[in-house]
């Protein structure tokens, strides 16, 4: 197999970060000897989970077999994962916001026809249905545990216990009778006069939860998972980690 340098669109406190945090778990545990030191580990963490590189592509490239690259990167997912903030830990931040943005968004599997759980109707494919809550400017806050794409948006939200108390939301119309915290734009078609200009105010507002969600999608391990259902919430756990820690 061809092996070729490459990059990752990451800064190298990222690298630093993780890294440091495999070597606090190497400690504790007493690992003594591994075939890649933790920055190596970290950076082929890393390209698995911005890049989407395969275990194949990452054992040749770092040399090493199919089942040490699942290892470790099974071992750095799950120590990041318990560092992402859960909904009540996040509250501390989101209480100091004017209002917060509510959205969702599926992250498509590959599942076959048979998965019915898994398969969103509106988005005409199998995935995962996570909720997301960003600040005014787009920036990430919180996301939720991955549930089957099959789950409305408003099932989803209140699953998850959203909206909390004393929090306010701008959510798109998926969210009608999420109660009266969350502002939702109004239904109905060729509206005219306030109407048609709330509406419009409306989008200019939640459109910059478009852009936490788009940074979620940047790592691109999220644009088409391959591992468990199960796993799901673990990845964007960590995910999570890294953004809010880089």
């Amino acid at each position: 197999m061809l092996v070729y340098p490459s990059a990752i669109d990451l800064s190298s406190r990222t690298l630093r970060c993780l890294s440091g945090l495999l070597a606090g778990h190497r400690r504790r545990i007493g690992s003594r000897w591994r075939r890649l030191s933790c920055g190596r580990q970290a950076l082929l963490v890393l390209a698995h989970l911005r890049c989407g590189d395969t275990y194949n592509r990452l054992a040749a490239g770092f040399q090493v077999g199919i089942a040490t690259v699942y290892r470790y990167i099974r071992e750095a997912v799950d120590l990041l994962a318990t560092l992402a903030p859960t909904l009540e830990q996040a509250m501390h931040t989101i209480r100091r916001k004017v209002y917060v943005i509510l959205d969702g968004t599926l992250l498509p599997i590959d599942r076959v026809a048979a998965d019915r759980p898994y398969y969103s109707g509106k988005k005409k494919h199998h995935g995962m249905n996570v909720q997301v809550l960003a600040d005014l400017a787009g920036r990430l806050l919180w996301v939720s545990d991955a549930l089957p794409g099959a789950v409305h948006d408003l099932t989803a939200a209140r699953t998850h216990g959203i909206p909390a108390d004393g929090i306010k939301c701008w959510a798109d119309k998926a969210y009608q009778g999420a109660g009266p915290a969350v502002r939702v734009p109004i239904r109905g078609k060729h509206l005219r006069g306030w109407r048609r200009r709330h509406n419009r105010d409306h989008a200019k507002i939640r459109s910059l939860g478009e852009r936490a969600i788009a940074t979620l999608k940047c790592w691109r391990v999220l644009r088409k998972l391959r591992c468990s259902t199960t796993r799901i919430t673990t990845v964007v756990r960590a995910i999570v980690t890294l953004e809010l820690t880089s």
